[in-house]
């Protein structure tokens, strides 16, 4: 891989955020392309130099190259998929005949559907590397992206396939203000972006009902122990959630004003339905299907995630939300360790 042109594929928020750092950042500025899947949205943003539907008053800055064409963004020497989960599989099967050298790296904190796994969902890395001509990765940790497109500090970490992979782009994506670390631990880094979620989901029905600070700090405690569980199960290392992709994104993603999965949360307390919370909120918030995932993935290997089922309940069941919150802290009191 070389540092020479990058492309971004998908301009929502977080995409488009990174993008703009890659294409402003004051050392080693590679080429950058920030590819759309609708041609409308990319000469709006071509025209305005603003994103203004996912990233309003952010300037593009005039280097970076926006466009739809599938084949101009396949020609980059490394690819960073910004769109959800959901939507990898269709994206590297698009991009992969098209891409045979070119690594691919994703910033999608969710787990996918994948029939070819016992569970029948897994993690990208599990369903993607093996269809994908070179190494894959991804990109992590507590992120914001109106933060990142205003040039706050924040710091992500990255994980591949190849470790030569996650260096390279950990180098490549540092600088200014943005902090980059690499990882070995694949599986970890994306465990902790797709459980964290729903615990952010689980925060905001908390806070949502008034049950206080302590009480958030309890779900955070103990969904970081879930976490840790489904982890080691899927094959990671659990000192990676003590890091950036664990509990870095957990505690910003539980308590920040900005988090969608949280705003979940707080709606669903207030009473609102789940389909309109979704129409409204415009955004994909993925810890909606990360929950189900989850569920599936837990019920396979015999975990107890009792945090993540109760949001799982509330969302898919229509447990109502109090009643969700009330079991979880009525439960048999264990050794913390467990």
């Amino acid at each position: 891989m070389t540092a020479g042109d990058v492309a971004i594929l998908g301009a929502g928020a977080w995409g488009t955020a990174l993008a703009v750092h890659l294409a402003t950042r004051s050392a080693a500025r590679p080429r950058v392309t920030l590819w759309a899947r609708s041609g409308a949205q990319a000469a709006r943003m071509r025209s305005g130099r603003e994103n203004e539907r996912y990233l309003p008053g952010v300037s593009l800055p005039e280097t970076l190259v926006i466009t739809d064409d599938v084949a101009l963004a396949a020609q980059s020497s490394v690819l960073i998929a910004a769109t959800p989960a959901g939507a990898l599989a269709e994206l590297a099967q698009a991009f992969s005949a098209i891409s045979p050298q070119s690594p691919l790296l994703w910033l999608a904190k969710g787990f996918v559907e994948a029939p070819e796994l016992p569970a029948g969902v897994g993690l990208a890395h599990q369903a993607l590397a093996h269809r994908w001509p070179a190494p894959v990765g991804v990109i992590s940790g507590p992120s914001f992206a109106e933060e990142v497109a205003r040039g706050l500090p924040t710091a992500l970490v990255v994980a591949a396939t190849g470790a030569a992979l996650a260096r390279e782009m950990a180098a490549l994506l540092r600088g200014d203000t943005l902090r980059v670390y690499d990882s070995a631990d694949i599986a970890g880094v994306e465990v902790g972006g797709a459980v964290k979620n729903v615990l952010a989901i689980a925060a905001g029905l908390s806070d949502g009902l008034g049950f206080g600070h302590n009480a958030r700090a309890a779900l955070i405690t103990r969904g970081l122990a879930e976490t840790a569980r489904l982890s080691a199960a899927l094959g990671g290392d659990p000192r990676t959630l003590m890091g950036l992709a664990g509990l870095g994104d957990l505690v910003l993603t539980c308590t920040g004003d900005l988090s969608r999965n949280r705003r979940v949360g707080l709606a669903l307390a207030r009473g609102e339905k789940l389909p309109a919370i979704l129409a409204a909120l415009g955004h994909v918030a993925e810890g909606v299907g990360a929950a189900r995932a989850a569920m599936k993935l837990a019920a396979h290997h015999g975990l107890d995630m009792p945090i993540t089922e109760a949001v799982y309940r509330v969302l898919h069941d229509e447990l109502p939300v109090r009643r969700a919150v009330e079991s979880l802290l009525s439960r048999e009191p264990k050794s913390e360790a467990r």
